[in-house]
């Protein structure tokens, strides 16, 4: 994001958000993106993502940098505990759209936010993840909690991630070999 004003409440910039509204009303297929992430395998459990470009916009673009983010599992799961699970970082996700969304929309309200916090939790039954159930235990979550105070419920109902972990998401798996 481009900030353009010189004071942008809770650091969104505003005019560029209506401007991108704007133009995304005027021009809907700019509204379509594809964000990527390339996973490598370190060794154990630990794996490390690399994400660098999207395509946005109806073009290739690149982050400011390249981030890399590592996952493993705690000893007790067989891993190293070099980072957080891949569950773990699902959390992440939540909260961090869930409060993005939260500072947009309060400072298109003219609010000034002086903290925002929250407290996610996720409950997982592993009997589904190793196998040891006849079925009746799903593998993921089977509960996210997010805690907010004072939610702001169009962050929620705006909430990408909050979108795709309520909402039946396709995944497709190609599995390329050589």
């Amino acid at each position: 994001m481009t900030i353009t004003t010189e004071n942008p409440r809770n650091g969104v910039d505003t005019a560029t958000l209506f401007a991108t509204l704007d133009a995304v009303k005027g021009q809907p297929e700019i509204a379509k993106f594809q964000f990527r992430a390339t996973n490598t395998w370190l060794g154990g459990t630990h794996s490390r993502s690399s994400f660098s470009g999207f395509h946005g916009a109806m073009q290739e673009m690149e982050h400011k940098h390249v981030t890399d983010v590592d996952a493993d599992h705690p000893a007790v799961l067989v891993g190293q505990d070099e980072a957080p699970t891949p569950a773990e970082h699902l959390l992440h996700a939540i909260a961090a759209c869930l409060t993005a969304g939260i500072a947009n929309i309060a400072s298109v309200r003219g609010v000034q936010l002086s903290q925002v916090s929250s407290t996610v939790e996720g409950n997982i039954d592993l009997l589904g993840i190793l196998g040891l159930s006849d079925g009746g235990v799903r593998n993921g979550y089977q509960q996210i909690k997010v805690t907010l105070r004072a939610i702001v419920e169009q962050s929620r109902r705006r909430s990408a991630v909050y979108d795709a972990l309520t909402q039946p998401t396709p995944v497709v798996i190609d599995v390329v070999t050589g």
